[in-house]
This record gives structure tokens, sequence and C-alpha cells, in this order.
């Protein structure tokens, strides 16, 4: 796996990652937001022939990163199901035996509508609203408000892209890690979701790029 790109944020090191996740290393935490499991699934059941292996490439990329980080807990910002059970979910909870020691919390998204006992079978603590770690606050939709208005706060929820111009005039769009002032946007781990371009006007703000197998800081 290419190295992580180190960033420091409020005196805490952060390790962006290709794969759309961020370790943080100060809490031995992999943090991942909108993975969106059981979505080929619920498109199928609808008559859409999405084929499985996007989730199975999914699980395989989230059971990779937890092998190179070694992480002690797993936080998702959100939306780890698409919507109602199915096969896929059933496939997680296989997934999930496979690294038993991992502590793993969800702070529920809007798509996150199980009923409490899949989560529970799967060895998943939930949070509705918000979960403070430290210095940092996660929610899903930034629109959510945190304790504390000093806490940096995570979220997901809109899938962060950034437009980058290249010869020709030609325009391209990027998944993103975005960093403002007071809050960040994860990229969704997920590779099946669309984008939402961000837009911003703080020359303070930062946005990290995930061009193939690598992290290019836009700004």
């Amino acid at each position: 796996m290419p190295a992580p790109f180190k960033f420091i944020l409020n005196h805490q090191t952060l390790w962006l990652s290709h794969e759309r996740c961020i370790f943080w290393e100060d809490q031995k935490a992999l943090i991942v937001s909108d993975l969106h499991f059981g979505k080929s699934g619920h498109f199928r059941k609808a008559g859409i022939g999405v084929p499985q292996n996007i989730y199975k490439e999914d699980l395989q990329r989230l059971f990779s990163l937890i092998q190179f980080f070694n992480p002690g807990r797993l936080i998702i910002v959100g939306d780890l199901f698409h919507s109602h059970a199915n096969k896929e979910i059933d496939l997680f909870v296989k997934w999930r035996n496979d690294v038993p020691n991992l502590s793993v919390e969800l702070i529920k998204g809007n798509h996150d509508i199980l009923a409490e006992k899949y989560y529970q079978n799967a060895g998943i603590s939930t949070t509705t609203g918000s979960l403070t770690v430290d210095q940092f606050c996660f929610t899903h939709d930034i629109a959510l408000a945190c304790e504390s208005e000093s806490q940096y706060i995570f979220s997901g929820h809109i899938h962060p892209g950034i437009s980058v111009s290249g010869v020709g005039k030609q325009t391209i769009y990027l998944p993103c890690f975005y960093f403002g002032e007071t809050f960040a946007v994860l990229p969704a781990f997920s590779k099946f979701t669309g984008l939402s371009k961000i837009r911003t006007d703080n020359s303070k703000d930062k946005f990290f790029a995930i061009v193939k197998d690598q992290i290019i800081r836009i700004k």
C-alpha cells in the first residue's frame, strides 16, 4: 500500500490515505465515512444490475487498511449501511468476525436505519448525533451541532469533491479531504457514490485530492 500523507491538525497526527480514510495516530483510530454497505444489493433488488463485487472490494479495502494501520478502534462517521437489511449486510457480519478485537463505533447517518439488533449482532456500538473523542467531535452531518464550539468537528454526508483544471481547459472532479478552520469533511469510503463540489473563498481552507494511489494537496 502506498504511504499515506502526514497531516498535523491541532497538534494531532493524522495520516490521510488514498483509500479514503484517516488514521489518527494519537488515538490509534481509523476514521471512515459513508461506506454505504448494501447499496449495490439495494439496486439489484430494484432490478438494476449492479455487480456485487463492488461491495466485496470495499470490504477487502477496509480489511487491508485495518491490517496496515493496526488500529484499536474504527470510527465510522455515518452511513455504514445504505438502507434496509439484505444479504450484503450478512456478509458484513461475517467480515466483522475476522476482526473481533477491533472496537467499531458508528455515529448514525441518515441512511443508518436498521434495527438496533443488527448493529448489536455485528458488535457495533452506535451513537445518535455526535461522538466526542479527546479534542475532536464526530458527526455525520455538519449541520448537527457538537457539544462544544471549541471542538474541531469531523463530518461526512456530502461526499466532497474538488475540480482540478488541466491543459486545454479540461476539468475533472476528484474526491477529496476538506479541512476548514472549524470542521473537516471526509470523502465517501465507498466508490459507488457521487461527488458534491465544495466551494470556499477562505484562503485558510485545505484540500487534499485523491488521485489514483496518492494524496495531492490542492491548496
